[in-house]
């Protein structure tokens, strides 16, 4: 190659080089120089947060709190993927943001394959009537009203907090056709203001709603109300996750945005007002629509953070581990969705995927306490009148309470079975509990009635004494033989009269 060549060669390549560096080195060192000359001199950096509009998550990426956290040295920026889970636990484990929202049940779905990228430092808040089961009236007018309706078609929004709902109801209660995961009932829609257009006008028979979806199709009066997280505890709860590495580099970063976040949602709750008006400036909606999507979440303080989720010294000597419960009781309801082929976590430990350490400095170090956070209903004996009065919700799933032979002395399955029962209505606090004993249809109707007396105060008995299940919440009938079931098709006089000595729990919902 001539010398003239090779001159030629360098000069194309200094001039590339030269372009490039203009092009992508000049901004860098426009934005350095800025920097080193303003007062954004003092920022440490920025800290991005995936998240999407649920309206829990406002206070995170709020005015306020991106001022609070301008004096604390950081930049916040929150990127709104429109609840695409996969997408956000990937860029939380290839460091393209720092933290991401999610609810307890995605994260388990989505997470699990990028080796759960993030720890769960906070729990926000808890879905409290955002989310709800609602069914046009000539359908059903209580999740047994399903079961009986048989094959309908149901709307909801997949991958989603109404999803889950969805699968807890599926998992906890007797409505067979929604066992079928793949089945005809299925209506998958794109966000809860489709399925709710669906519900109205009739093209489905139910549809899982967030709020302000709900509210809106309870202004109809050929709606009503199956079952929303308002009566649910510790179902669908949103969390905060920091990229592990994140927080093994920075701790003081993530320190910050705590400390940050819990002002802020301190403002707002002395100030709900102010709340309303932030939110109505964000979005555009009508104070009516902000306030409606208000009421379906409750937010979750330092102090409880502290003392009823994560179980920190700073909780005090009566600390729960809620959130622990929380990722344990998703992973049952998953797997027997069939949404996981079991306990996707490490060494099936959840403390894998939680970091408690950043709540419990900060508390220690304010003094946080958890004040009101104990939101246990207190029942109040009702008479007759009032049992008649209430209206049953569903009757839970339950396989068949094995009782000793001709008496009611609960079998060590039967034990086993009431044991799964108890988890179930832990979701379920604010409902009463209706204990109905049956018999078979054969022998002396009087000793059968006895017998199935005797059954149903058996199981409430060991609810009460094993789980601490208050008397007042109960109420104990035995019907003996009066209630038979209806004998399925083809089936054997032998079956049928395996499947008629039962004792059925179903919930019950008083003011409504």
């Amino acid at each position: 190659m001539s010398p003239h060549v090779k001159v030629v060669g360098l000069i194309l390549v200094l001039g590339l080089a030269g372009i490039l560096g203009a092009r992508y080195l000049l901004p860098i060192l426009q934005d350095t120089h800025q920097r080193e000359t303003s007062d954004a001199s003092a920022t440490r950096g920025t800290l991005v947060v995936g998240t999407d509009n649920w309206i829990g998550y406002f206070p995170l990426c709020s005015e306020p709190m991106a001022k609070r956290m301008r004096q604390a040295g950081w930049v916040l920026r929150c990127e709104n993927d429109n609840a695409d889970y996969p997408a956000r636990f990937e860029r939380l484990k290839s460091g393209k943001i720092q933290f991401a929202v999610a609810t307890v049940d995605s994260y388990l779905l989505s997470g699990a394959p990028l080796g759960f990228p993030g720890t769960i430092i906070a729990v926000i808040d808890e879905s409290k009537g955002g989310d709800a089961i609602l069914a046009r009236k000539e359908v059903a007018a209580n999740l047994d009203g399903l079961r009986q309706a048989g094959d309908i078609e149901v709307a909801f929004t997949p991958a989603s907090p109404s999803e889950h709902l969805l699968r807890a109801i599926r998992t906890h209660f007797d409505i067979p056709f929604l066992q079928d995961r793949r089945g005809s009932w299925r209506v998958e829609t794109d966000g809860s203001s489709a399925a709710l257009k669906l519900l109205l006008k009739g093209k489905v028979g139910a549809a899982v709603l967030w709020e302000p979806d709900v509210s809106r199709a309870l202004a109809s009066p050929d709606i009503v109300k199956l079952i929303g997280t308002e009566d649910t505890e510790r179902l669908i709860v949103d969390i905060l996750l920091v990229g592990r590495r994140f927080s093994r580099d920075h701790p003081e970063a993530v320190a910050a945005l705590l400390d940050s976040y819990f002002q802020t949602l301190k403002l707002y709750r002395d100030n709900p007002q102010e709340l309303e008006e932030d939110v109505m400036q964000s979005t555009g909606l009508s104070r009516g629509q902000v306030r409606s999507m208000l009421r379906g979440v409750s937010w979750t303080t330092l102090g409880e953070n502290a003392a009823v989720w994560l179980g920190t010294s700073g909780g005090g000597p009566f600390a729960d581990e809620g959130l622990v419960d929380s990722i344990r009781g998703a992973i049952r309801i998953l797997t027997d969705s069939g949404d996981l082929a079991g306990d996707p976590l490490p060494d099936g430990d959840p403390y894998r995927i939680t970091n408690r350490q950043f709540v419990a400095d900060l508390s220690k170090r304010l003094g946080a306490t958890a004040g009101s956070s104990d939101r246990a209903h207190r029942f109040q004996p009702l008479d007759d009148a009032g049992w008649a009065r209430l209206k049953e919700i569903g009757s839970l799933k339950m396989e068949p309470i094995g009782f000793r032979r001709g008496t009611s002395d609960l079998a060590y399955e039967g034990k086993l079975e009431l044991d799964r029962l108890a988890e179930r209505l832990a979701y379920y606090p604010n409902f009463r509990i209706l204990v109905k004993g049956h018999s078979g249809i054969s022998g002396d109707p009087r000793a059968n009635l006895q017998l199935s007396q005797e059954r149903a105060d058996a199981v409430a008995r060991y609810l009460t004494v094993t789980y601490g299940i208050d008397p007042n919440r109960m109420r104990i009938i035995g019907y003996g033989s009066t209630r038979p079931l209806p004998r399925l098709p083809g089936e054997s006089d032998r079956a049928y009269g395996y499947r008629l000595p039962r004792v059925e729990v179903t919930l019950a919902a008083e003011n409504l």
